[in-house]
């Protein structure tokens, strides 16, 4: 993308005072900025590299207009004179987005958006696709990370959030080495639950790091496992402790979770709301299947994914299922309300069979029976195959020794859903 061009008009007003001539100096009563409400006159001053009560020839006026304009945050910018006053006319560009960190090291928030701000004046919790005050927040990152032992390099990327046409924010991102979770130090887990939460940090140890949601994730992790075995109240904190543990292959992050298992809880009723797409007696039946289990409350794990499975069979991919537990204590039952939240319909938009033969491909478009306009049913589209090779012996000889895979993209705004899917050999 190349940079806007850089606009820069001299229209005098009239009044008595006139540009100064070439090696002559003009000194300004006051500089004006208007257009961009968003930044004060002192950041506007600092980032253009203007000094109050300094004399100004015609070519220091454009190299401040300049250093401006290369910060990346404004499209134009014209200035005239209005007698005695310097008024410069600034039109932000819509290539500003805010920050996103994505596996740095650091805690984003108020004291790093403060840092940034008084190295960048401009900086206010957003940056430009491209010029000086991108490279410029980059390389403070750098620092930041450099400070701690980290000397990698940071990459900036428009991000688009999925689903969407157009990037949403900037991702600031450590390419190589890859950043990993460390090592979890866990405190206060009972000796019966040592085993279960052990293991699971195991698991989870080695896996990306995220910055913003990797302490959420692990806690959320960690209160599963205690709910599973009916400690329905347990509060869990992981935070990032300690040094990063720097090596050639990868980026280690030590985590340290506190654990308050709480008392034992057995699963009492959960209630459906009464529009759901699944009636309180199939939920019943559902928790009963697991027995024992479900006294613990082990059957909530099994639970989520069959309403998951419904809900989105019927299009409503931006489904979330919320539950809410309410205490019993004098019974020491658990009962939970599901707070379900469907979204919007997503519908087909077309299907795409790549990589076949014309042939193969009549006999796929004849089996497949979703068709565009139909709720986009994501379960549909992975037992296809299988389903159609069994309904049609001429399909499976046309299939065999070929894999397929499927690629969907959901778009958020239209709620139409493409579908991809390809066909390869098996060597």
């Amino acid at each position: 993308m190349q940079r806007p061009a850089l606009f820069l008009s001299a229209a005098i007003a009239l009044c008595s005072v006139s540009l100064p001539l070439a090696g002559q100096k003009l000194l300004f009563r006051s500089i004006q900025f208007k257009g961009a409400p968003e930044y004060s006159e002192q950041e506007l001053l600092e980032a253009a590299g203007f000094k109050k009560g300094a004399p100004m020839s015609t070519a220091e006026l454009g190299d401040h207009s300049k250093q401006l304009m290369n910060t990346g945050v404004f499209e134009n910018i014209y200035y005239r004179l209005e007698g005695p006053d310097l008024v410069i006319t600034l039109t932000p560009g819509q290539n500003v987005y805010p920050l996103r960190i994505e596996n740095l090291p650091l805690t984003p928030g108020k004291d790093l958006d403060a840092m940034l701000h008084a190295r960048f004046p401009l900086y206010h919790g957003k940056v430009p696709s491209e010029g000086t005050l991108l490279d410029g927040v980059r390389s403070a990152l750098e620092e930041a990370l450099a400070s701690q032992g980290i000397k990698v390099t940071v990459t900036s990327t428009p991000f688009a959030s999925p689903g969407t046409r157009e990037a949403t924010v900037i991702n600031f991102s450590i390419v190589s080495p890859e950043v990993r979770i460390g090592p979890i130090h866990i405190d206060g887990v009972s000796p019966e639950m040592q085993g279960k939460m052990k293991a699971l940090a195991d698991h989870i140890v080695g896996t990306p790091f995220e910055t913003e949601t990797s302490a959420e994730n692990l806690e959320h992790a960690l209160e599963t496992v205690c709910a599973d075995e009916g400690y329905a109240a347990a509060k869990i904190h992981a935070a990032r402790s300690g040094d990063p543990v720097v090596a050639p292959a990868a980026i280690a992050i030590p985590f340290s979770v506190t654990v308050q298992e709480g008392r034992l809880y057995k699963l009492g009723a959960v209630h459906v709301p009464a529009n759901a797409l699944l009636t309180q007696a199939e939920i019943d039946k559902a928790i009963a299947a697991h027995g024992e289990t479900a006294a613990k409350g082990q059957a909530l794990r099994f639970v989520r994914p069959m309403i998951e499975s419904r809900y989105k069979s019927k299009g409503y991919l931006d489904y979330t299922l919320t539950l809410r537990p309410e205490f019993d204590e004098s019974a020491g039952t658990v009962n939970y309300t599901m707070d379900i939240n469907a979204g919007p319909v997503y519908h087909l938009g077309f299907v795409k069979f790549d990589n076949v033969s014309d042939d193969l491909r009549r006999l796929l478009i004849r089996n497949w029976q979703m068709l565009p306009g139909d709720p986009f049913d994501e379960g549909y589209v992975a037992n296809f195959i299988l389903t159609a090779q069994k309904a049609d012996p001429v399909l499976m000889r046309s299939l065999a020794g070929v894999k397929a895979a499927y690629d969907i993209r959901a778009d958020t705004e239209t709620h139409e859903v493409n579908c991809v899917l390809r066909f390869e050999k098996i060597h």
